[in-house]
């Protein structure tokens, strides 16, 4: 399984923001809602999408393909670049549909990267645009346990897998943060032991990949979701295969690597 699996969407929403919050000290909640959210599809767990930001100064063009496939990117790359518009990928963190509303939670810490920028000076009006991308994680049909693990960028993900997945499911969930108050409330079956790692210093998933590394998988079908940091995901992936879990059972995808902007 990977995220190159996702199915390419088809709706296109142009929507403002409704308002702001920093809920947490490394996290901002930016709500958007407007009438096209109506036509997306609630797929729950880790359903996520093309968020298309504004240039940061200047005019900016939403007049965007409607899929982000092949074709659509390359529509996207032959808008001018004095106008179109950034390019990111985001998790729904809640959708609320009777509301035509959309929640999503930026990672603000220590990143000046365009998205962190725009998170932290937008105010209710601006403009944004998002695709649809669907989810990207098949529960294991015969999964007896699950494992999820992320560092804060992939909070919100996990959040809804724990959220979706059925009352009665068994599993362990490792959630690396950079700060004790960036905990958040999740909706986890009972069944479920949800793990807050707290670093302390050190480079964002190193904390989770130890955890891991010193975790035993169960002998039983495992499905598991790794994501966050590249090493994170990678290091954390090359540890279940190596421990016996099957490469089919596995969702992974490095979201973001030390360094680099995101």
């Amino acid at each position: 399984m990977s995220f190159k699996d996702a199915k390419n969407g088809s709706v296109l929403a142009v929507v403002d923001v409704v308002r702001t919050e920093q809920i947490s000290p490394n996290f901002r909640r930016i709500t958007v809602g407007g009438e096209q959210l109506a036509p997306l599809p609630n797929h729950g767990f880790d359903h996520w999408f093309r968020l298309f930001l504004p240039q940061e100064e200047g005019e900016t063009s939403f007049a965007l393909p409607n899929r982000a496939d092949m074709v659509g990117y390359v529509k996207y790359l032959r808008m001018p670049s004095a106008t179109r518009p950034h390019l990111r990928n985001y998790t729904v963190r809640q959708l609320r549909p009777e509301q035509l509303e959309l929640d999503i939670d930026f990672v603000v810490h220590g990143d000046e990267g365009i998205a962190t920028r725009w998170a932290r000076r937008t105010q209710p009006g601006d403009t944004v645009a998002l695709i649809d991308q669907g989810k990207a994680y098949d529960i294991v049909p015969d999964a007896t346990h699950h494992v999820l693990v992320g560092d804060e960028t992939g909070l919100p993900a996990i959040a809804g897998i724990l959220r979706d997945l059925p009352r009665d499911a068994v599993g362990t969930a490792f959630i690396e943060i950079g700060h004790p108050e960036d905990t958040q409330e999740v909706d986890a079956p009972s069944g479920f032991d949800v793990q807050w790692l707290v670093r302390e210093s050190g480079v964002p998933g190193q904390l989770a990949l130890a955890t891991v590394r010193a975790w035993h998988p169960p002998t039983t079908a495992l499905s598991a979701y790794l994501v966050g940091e590249q090493a994170l995901a990678a290091g954390a992936r090359r540890h279940l295969v190596a421990a016996g879990v099957p490469k089919k059972s596995i969702t992974f995808s490095g979201y973001w690597k030390v360094g680099h902007s995101h």
